[in-house]
């Protein structure tokens, strides 16, 4: 009867694979590599890496230096106060965002000419659809602004 035969192989190093590509990366990608060191460059220059370095090095401190600063009621407030104007900003349709972007500079256009528009003009501006629309939707803010500071608890 046959015996079998043995294999025997050296154990092999997970590692080999990346140390070869480490070792071709700066042929593969020698354009990044050059990019990446004049960033890392320009960052020591301006000493960033610097004060990367001591924050990282006194981390505890730093932190605790930030979650002083931001445990005060101003913070806290103002924290809040831009979430709900976040909250706000998402309840506007992007093309009413769109529309007054366009339409700010053709007014700040109209509000350089040398001759301002005379007292019939404006009323007659005043008085238009579009005016009226627009005065109408600020009217409302305002009304729902007024509701809701009536209604606050002096404290």
């Amino acid at each position: 009867m046959a015996e079998p035969i043995l294999l025997n192989l050296p154990p092999r190093d997970p590692r080999e694979t990346l140390y070869r590509r480490l070792e071709n990366a700066p042929h593969e990608h020698v354009e990044a590599l050059l990019a990446t060191y004049d960033i890392l460059q320009g960052l020591h220059d301006r000493g960033v890496l610097e004060l990367v370095k001591g924050a990282l090095g006194s981390g505890d401190k730093v932190l605790q230096i930030l979650v002083d600063a931001g445990n005060t009621p101003e913070v806290i407030r103002g924290i809040r106060n831009l979430m709900i104007l976040a909250r706000m900003l998402d309840g506007i349709e992007p093309e009413l965002l769109e529309g007054l972007e366009r339409a700010m500079p053709e007014a700040l256009a109209e509000a350089k000419k040398p001759q301002p528009p005379g007292f019939l003009q404006l009323l007659k501006k005043l008085f238009s659809r579009d005016t009226r629309r627009v005065m109408a939707t600020m009217v409302y803010v305002l009304e729902s602004l007024g509701k809701s500071l009536g209604s606050r608890k002096p404290g």
